[in-house]
C-alpha cells in the first residue's frame, strides 16, 4: 500500500466500531489531535490515522482483534521517550497509547512483588514502593516521565543495572495480549519458576512486535541501609577507562559508575558549579551501597582500584547537598548537548568493560578521520557508553560523514565483541545494521517467533527486525 493510502481516514465503519470500544474521550481522529502522538525521542515522526486510549486488558484484546480483522497496523506507545522510532507509526494505522493504564494494582512487601499496568511512570512506581522500603532496580535518566510499559519493551536500565540488572532480571511475569489477540501469561509469583520456556525475557525487549504487555509482575528489591557518593577525576579517557576495568575485577559492586569524556566535560562546565581543572580528560562519578556496617571497607576498596595512574583527584561526598551538587555535573550534561547540538546522532554501543580503551581509542581515530566530533558518556560499569556524534542537520556533507562514521563505528564495536545497543532499543534507527550482529539463521528463527505471535504483522510492523519480505500494510 503507498504513502498516500496509509494517510487516508479509516472507514466510518472501522471509525464506528472504533469509538463505540474507546468510550469517550478514548480516541482520537483528527490530525490535530494525533499529531503528537506521531512521534518518540528519535525525532522521526509520521502521522497516525487515530489514537486509541486503552484502559483495560479486555479492550487491548478487541482492539487487537479489530485490527487483525481489518488488516490494520497497532502501534503500542508508552510515554514517547525512546530514542529509535519503534514507537511512530510509520506505516500509518492505529497508536495505541497505554498511558491510561497507570495502577499499580498491588504491593506485596512479604514477597517482594508489585504488580503494574504498563503506563505507570517509573517515578510513581518507585515513590510508593519506596515507603515499604523497597525499589524497583531499573532506573532510565527519564524516569520521571517514561512508563514501566516503556521499560519493558525497551529493557530500559539506567545507572543501577551494574549491580542490580535490567528489567529482565527484575521482572517474573506479565500479562499480554499477542499479536494474534490471544491473552498469554508469562512467568510466576515466586523468586524460582522453571516450568516453560522463558517468555517473560522474550517479551521484555521486543518493542512491541510480539505482544501488548497489560500488566507486569515486578521483583523489588529492598533499599540499601547506605550509601557513598564519589568523584574521580583522570588525566585522560585511557586513565578512567583503566580505572572501570580495575573497580570491575575486585569484589565490591558499585551501585552506579557513570563516564564522561573531555569533550563531556566541556560542554557542563559552564552548567555546572563543579571547579572542574582544564587538565581533567574524564570523570568517574561512583555509588557505592550496602549494609551501614562494612560499607567503609568498601570504599575503601573502589576507591582503591579507582586510583590507577593518571588519576588527579578523588573526592567523597559528606552530606546530601554534596552528593547532589556532585551528580549535578553528570545531570546537566543531557541539558547542554540538547543546547548545542540538538541534532546530534546518539548510540547505546555495549562493549566488554575490559575493551573499553580499545573503543575509546577507536572512537577518537574515528573523530579525526570524518572529522566529526563525539562526546561520549554513559554506564561505563556495564560496558555501555553512550556515543554522540554531533552534526549540523544543515550541513549535507558532514551529515555524510556522520552517517559513514556510524556506521564504521558499528563495525567498531561488532569487532570488540561488543552489540549495538543496550537499553535504547533497535526500533527504525538500527534495524538495517543488525543483521552483522545476529546470523541469518537466528534471524530467520526470530522472524518465525514473530510470525507465532502475530499471524498476521499487525504488530508494530517493521521494527526491530530487518524484514526481507514486503512490510505488513493496512486496509
Amino acid at each position: 500500500m503507498n504513502t498516500s493510502e496509509l494517510r487516508q481516514p479509516l472507514a466510518g465503519t472501522v471509525l464506528a466500531e472504533l469509538g463505540a470500544l474507546a468510550g469517550s474521550g478514548g480516541l482520537y481522529t483528527d490530525p490535530g489531535d494525533c499529531w503528537a502522538y506521531g512521534y518518540d525521542n528519535s525525532r522521526r515522526h509520521a502521522l497516525p490515522r487515530a489514537v486509541f486510549f486503552a484502559t483495560n486488558h479486555e479492550q487491548v484484546m478487541a482492539l487487537i482483534a479489530l485490527c487483525n480483522r481489518e488488516r490494520i497496523p497497532l502501534v503500542p506507545r508508552g510515554a514517547g521517550t525512546g530514542t529509535t522510532g519503534a514507537t511512530v507509526p510509520d506505516q500509518g494505522g492505529i497508536v495505541l497509547s497505554l498511558e491510561r493504564m497507570n495502577r499499580i494494582l498491588s504491593v506485596e512487601p512479604e514477597n517482594r512483588i508489585a504488580r503494574v499496568e504498563p503506563g505507570v511512570t517509573n517515578e510513581a512506581l518507585q515513590e510508593c514502593i519506596s515507603k515499604h522500603g523497597f525499589f524497583w532496580p531499573p532506573d532510565p535518566t527519564s524516569a520521571a516521565v517514561c512508563t514501566i510499559g516503556g521499560n519493558l519493551a525497551y529493557n530500559s536500565a539506567g545507572p543501577r543495572a551494574v549491580k542490580y540488572g535490567t528489567p529482565r532480571e527484575n521482572t517474573l511475569g506479565l500479562r499480554a495480549v499477542t499479536g494474534e489477540g490471544k491473552e498469554i501469561r508469562t512467568g510466576v509469583i515466586t523468586t524460582k519458576g522453571v516450568v516453560g520456556y522463558d517468555l517473560t525475557r522474550l517479551l521484555i525487549g521486543s518493542e512491541g512486535t510480539l505482544a501488548v504487555i497489560t500488566e507486569a509482575v515486578l521483583k523489588l528489591t529492598p533499599r540499601a541501609e547506605a550509601k557513598r557518593t564519589m568523584q574521580v577525576s583522570y588525566r585522560d579517557v585511557r586513565a578512567a577507562a583503566r580505572a572501570v576495568s580495575a573497580i570491575m575485577a575486585q569484589p565490591v559492586i558499585p551501585c552506579a559508575l557513570e563516564f564522561m569524556d573531555g569533550a563531556a566535560i566541556g560542554m557542563v562546565r559552564s552548567y555546572s558549579d563543579l571547579a572542574l581543572g582544564e587538565a581533567v580528560g574524564a570523570l568517574l562519578m561512583i555509588e557505592v551501597d550496602g549494609p551501614l556496617h562494612g560499607l567503609t571497607e568498601a570504599v575503601a576498596a573502589v576507591s582503591e582500584a579507582a586510583r590507577v595512574d593518571g588519576c588527579l583527584s578523588l573526592h567523597i561526598a559528606e552530606s546530601k547537598e554534596e552528593v547532589a551538587k556532585l551528580w549535578r555535573t553528570r545531570k546537566a550534561l543531557s541539558p547542554a548537548l540538547r543546547n548545542i547540538a540538538p541534532k546530534k546522532i546518539n548510540e547505546d554501543i555495549v562493549v566488554p568493560v575490559s575493551r573499553i580503551p580499545d573503543l575509546i581509542d577507536g572512537l577518537d581515530r574515528l573523530a579525526e578521520q570524518y572529522q566529526v566530533p563525539i562526546v561520549n558518556f554513559g554506564h561505563a560499569g556495564n560496558g555501555n557508553i553512550h556515543v554522540n556524534l554531533l552534526t549540523n542537520p544543515d550541513d549535507k556533507a558532514e551529515n555524510r560523514r556522520a552517517e559513514t562514521c556510524l556506521d564504521a563505528m558499528f563495525n567498531l564495536v561488532l569487532h570488540l565483541g561488543g552489540t549495538l545497543s543496550g537499553e535504547h532499543g533497535v526500533g527504525l534507527e538500527k534495524r538495517d545494521f543488525i543483521d552483522r550482529e545476529i546470523d541469518p539463521t537466528t534471524l530467520d528463527l526470530m522472524r518465525r517467533i514473530k510470525a507465532q505471535f502475530d499471524p498476521n504483522r499487525i504488530l508494530n510492523p517493521g521494527k526491530a527486525l530487518p524484514d526481507q519480505s514486503p512490510g505488513g500494510g493496512e486496509s
